[in-house]
């Protein structure tokens, strides 16, 4: 039986926890992930991990936060007048919005502090700074 090896597309199932247990994410019980090995379509800790299973393996990794997400770069937060957001857009703590920058790209950012004055945001990934831990089963090799 071939191992999964860099080139080949790959379907994954798998369950992502944090440090505590509890799962951010997972596909079971919905299609397994499709991606291609080494092609960056997921982090290069997952890549890494997958690499060398054999159909119908199962595993747990660890990948540590700079093989994941990197990790939580102050640099990536931004501290704003509450008067610079439009006021039909509601604004409270832990909530998503979409800022255009410079050049027409769309930045993922989150509401991290909320002043009477001030908003504070943070594009940073949310998984950012933090160790992940996969069970992974593949599925399948093409």
């Amino acid at each position: 039986m071939s191992l999964a090896k860099t080139g080949d597309k790959v379907a994954v199932h798998y369950t992502g926890k944090h440090d505590d247990g509890s799962i951010f994410d997972s596909s079971v019980g919905r299609t397994p992930l499709e991606f291609q090995l080494g092609s960056g379509m997921v982090i290069k800790g997952f890549d890494d991990g997958v690499t060398g299973m054999r159909i119908g393996e199962k595993k747990t990794i660890v990948i540590p936060a700079a093989e994941a997400y990197g990790e939580h770069s102050p640099e990536n937060t931004l501290t704003i007048e509450r008067t610079q957001i439009p006021p039909h857009i509601e604004l409270e703590l832990g909530a998503s919005l979409s800022m255009h920058q410079d050049g027409g790209q769309v930045v993922e950012v989150m509401i991290t502090d909320l002043t009477e004055t001030h908003v504070t945001l943070d594009a940073n990934h949310p998984l950012a700074g933090r160790d992940l831990t996969f069970e992974l089963e593949l599925v399948s090799i093409q």
